[in-house]
Formats: C-alpha cells, structure tokens, sequence
C-alpha cells in the first residue's frame, strides 16, 4: 500500500521539477545571441559558397541555421524557421556549387531518418568576428 502512495507523490514532484528545468534551457534567439556576441553582421547575400555550407552547419532550435566556422559564420533565418530542431538533418540539393536563398531544405529527423518538414532558406547574413584590442 505504501508504494502505491508513493508513485503520485514522485510524479507531482517531477511535474513541478519540469518548468524549473525549462527556464534553464536559453531559448533559440538566446542561443544564437551568445553565438553572436563579438561579431559584427555584415551586408546580407543571396549565396554562399557550397564549401561553407558544408564546412559546418549548426541548427539553433526554432530560429536559424548557421554555416561555417572560424572568423566568419553566416546566419540564415529560413521561413518556418518554428519547425527547425538540432535533432533534425538538413538535406539540400543544391543545383550548383552554391546554396542560395531560393533553395529549400529538407528536414528529416536524426534518429528515425523520417521526413519532418522543410523550411525554405532566406538570405545569409555574414557576421565577423571583431580582433580584440591588445
């Protein structure tokens, strides 16, 4: 009798342990904020080189993609950005050596390879980082 007691206890204690733990999670405008700082943004482009776009590619959940690494990122805010998740792959077919904002983007989720949507790319903006004053 005393475990049946038990169980509702736990689970009221994990439901109110759950919004605590949500607020310690930095939203996607948050995420790509941190990723930001000490960068300045460039002039927006319709294409980056397929090279870049393959370099290094990071989803920031329901907000961007961003490509690349180094002293310049570049940041694409896609339509229905909403359904972008780390857990997704991105699957592009390019037509050239280039990924522009006219391309779409499958989405198919990491662990079962089923299709999650799309999100059609928007312009890339180039951010670089600032040299520190010595």
């Amino acid at each position: 009798m005393a475990r049946i007691a038990i169980l509702p206890i736990a689970a009221l204690i994990a439901l109110a342990a759950s919004p605590a733990l949500a607020k310690d999670t930095p939203s996607g405008e948050q995420q790509l904020a941190r990723l930001l700082a000490g960068r300045v943004a460039g002039k927006p482009m319709d294409c980056i080189p397929l090279l870049t776009a393959d370099e290094n590619v990071q989803v920031i959940d329901k907000t961007a993609i961003v490509y690349g690494g180094g002293d310049v990122i570049y940041v694409n805010r896609p339509s229905e950005a909403d359904q972008l998740s780390s857990d997704d792959m991105l699957i592009d077919e390019p037509t050239n050596d280039e990924v522009c904002s006219i391309d779409t983007i499958t989405l198919r989720d990491r662990y079962t390879n089923v299709y999650d949507g799309f999100v059609g790319l928007g312009q890339f903006v180039p951010y670089t980082r600032v040299p520190k004053k010595s």
